[in-house]
């Protein structure tokens, strides 16, 4: 029997949620990151991008900046993009692709597979 065999390049992974998925929500699963591009109904099968570049609501205010190459965290419990990993309580969304200033409501960020 083979030890692997193909199923998808991996751009998006199958997902079925508990409650209804809005488009652009950001989806953890313990330490994979992905984002709705459609809506997903509860217990119905679609997709999470786990790969692309997104503009993604970030903390503002506080000092909070990104460089591009940055890392950027998800804070799942505020729902936002944050500096840091909060002691492993934010999961690694990807990297800052376009410096994002403290009043800035968004990071655009690559995501991390």
């Amino acid at each position: 029997m083979a030890q692997a065999t193909f199923v998808h390049e991996g751009a998006a992974i199958d997902h079925t949620p508990g409650a209804d998925v809005a488009p652009g929500d950001v989806v953890v699963q313990s330490d994979l990151v992905g984002i709705a591009k459609r809506e997903i109904k509860a217990n119905t099968l679609g997709a999470l991008a786990v790969e692309g570049v997104f503009d993604v609501a970030k903390e503002a205010g506080g000092g909070v900046t990104f460089s591009t190459g940055d890392l950027a965290y998800w804070d799942d419990a505020n729902d936002v993009a944050v500096t840091t990993d909060g002691g492993g309580a934010n999961k690694l969304l990807g990297k800052a692709v376009a410096d994002a200033a403290d009043a800035d409501a968004s990071v655009r960020a690559k995501l991390t597979p």
